[in-house]
């Protein structure tokens, strides 16, 4: 089940230094657990916290908000736990039950955790309902809602829409 190095797409870090946002690569090994990503956010000084995005194989995503003392969390798809450590963990941190095989897709956690940003949870869920996105177009969306889309999209290599 452990990810590999290539099966993590991208690992970024999102804030706000006064008042502009910086997207920022974090190292490719940082996502075994989300403690790990958690700690690695809180180094991130930015107004309001650090948003981390995490996708791996193209399978399913994590959005992660880290602020003073807190730690927020966005598991796109609760199925990927019984293929994915980091979504395990991600389950484990939301102290959920595991997800069964007969299971449907569905997210898990957090969906208002960017509201104060711009996208409440009616808003994410309806993006998180598309099946014909992917983790990094979805994550891309989200960040030209946030305000750094072209940041965003610069960093993962995806061409302008």
């Amino acid at each position: 089940m452990a990810e590999t190095l290539d099966e993590v797409d991208f690992a970024l870090a999102a804030y706000r230094d006064d008042g502009a946002w910086v997207v920022q690569e974090l190292a490719h090994d940082l996502p075994a657990d989300v403690s790990t990503l958690s700690e690695a956010l809180r180094r991130f000084d930015g107004d309001g916290g650090a948003i981390g995005l995490i996708a791996i194989d193209d399978d399913f995503f994590l959005v992660l908000r880290v602020e003073t003392g807190r730690t927020r969390l966005l598991l796109s798809d609760i199925t990927a736990a019984g293929e994915w450590d980091l979504a395990d963990t991600a389950v484990e941190f939301l102290r959920l039950p595991q997800p069964d095989d007969d299971d449907q897709q569905a997210p898990a956690g957090d969906l208002d955790l960017l509201a104060d940003l711009g996208l409440d949870a009616v808003a994410f869920e309806a993006m998180l309902d598309d099946p014909d996105l992917y983790p990094d177009e979805l994550l891309s969306d989200v960040a030209r809602l946030l305000g750094f889309g072209t940041l965003f999209d610069d960093v993962v290599g995806l061409a302008p829409a």
